[in-house]
């Protein structure tokens, strides 16, 4: 029992703290890059991890943008998935039995209601800390309105159906896109601050149709040099990549393109510096205050 109690006050203190391993990293000398990169949230403030930091909060949960937003961070990128009756869903796994106490099957195939009653797991001692539940997307945006300074959004289409056959996993793309579509003009988000993320052109192509003025962005997941003339021949100006997709060659062609580059992954300070390295216009970090230190930046107050 003694043991048990201490592990479980060793992961509360350490809780968005810095691992010790890393005090030693000074903050990086930028002058001329105080509003770059963007430092976003990465799925609210990450993924359930034990230490580099102690994260007990699910992906894409409210709490997770929340942590994330008090922990300083310009933004968040959150995934969107559509419920059985058309609902966005803020979830990033393919089926609810990754990350939910008694989902089984994939969000598509059940309402928002339903959804909304599951309650998401983590295993010990991550359950201690949180008391989460599947959200809408709509639920984070009117709590997002209420703030002083409306955060930066990056909005990724979880758009793979991975219950149905493959010929169909993509069969509900445009219903997603039209949905979000509308979630973002009622909601009134500002779009020089959001960015719609997909692997699929044709799904970004649509997204132009219905509200040119929006950001898009293709996932290059890979095949990185094929995808990204791909990318440029449909006039996509921006990219986003996975920190150990990309190499200095890979990173120097998207400059000389003109296109913005986001990563995405990595918590350690060693692994942010090689990201900086990259001139990113955003990272999507899983370890906000982290970022933020090694920038030298003063967290943003709301």
């Amino acid at each position: 029992m003694p043991t048990r109690i201490l592990l479980v006050l060793t992961a509360a203190l350490t809780m968005g703290w810095t691992w010790p391993r890393d005090w030693h990293y000074s903050a990086l000398d930028l002058p001329g890059t105080v509003h770059k990169p963007l430092v976003l949230g990465h799925a609210g403030s990450g993924f359930f991890t034990p230490f580099n930091p102690f994260n007990p909060l699910p992906p894409s949960s409210l709490a997770g943008v929340r942590h994330a937003l008090a922990k300083g961070a310009d933004g968040e990128e959150v995934d969107v998935q559509l419920s059985q009756d058309s609902v966005l869903m803020l979830y990033h796994d393919l089926e609810l039995s990754n990350s939910t106490a008694t989902g089984t099957g994939c969000v598509s195939q059940y309402p928002a209601a339903e959804l909304l009653r599951l309650r998401y797991r983590g295993g010990w001692p991550y359950d201690w800390f949180q008391k989460e539940r599947v959200a809408t997307l709509d639920t984070l945006l009117q709590e997002l309105r209420q703030r002083a300074t409306f955060p930066y959004l990056h909005f990724d289409l979880h758009e793979e159906d991975g219950c149905v056959p493959p010929a169909k996993a993509f069969a509900r793309s445009q219903v997603l896109v039209r949905q979000l579509v509308q979630q973002l003009v009622r909601r009134q988000v500002p779009l020089a601050q959001a960015l719609v993320i997909s692997t699929q052109l044709s799904t970004l192509k649509y997204v132009r149709t219905l509200l040119p003025a929006v950001p898009v962005a293709l996932e290059i997941v890979e095949n990185f040099d094929s995808v990204f003339t791909q990318a440029q021949a449909a006039g996509i100006e921006t990219v986003v990549v996975k920190k150990d997709q990309l190499t200095p060659q890979r990173a120097a062609r998207i400059h000389a393109a003109g296109v913005q580059l986001v990563l995405f992954g990595g918590r350690s300070a060693g692994a942010m510096k090689k990201q900086l390295a990259f001139d990113p216009q955003a990272i999507e970090t899983d370890n906000v205050a982290r970022l933020i230190s090694l920038l030298n930046r003063r967290a943003r107050k709301d």
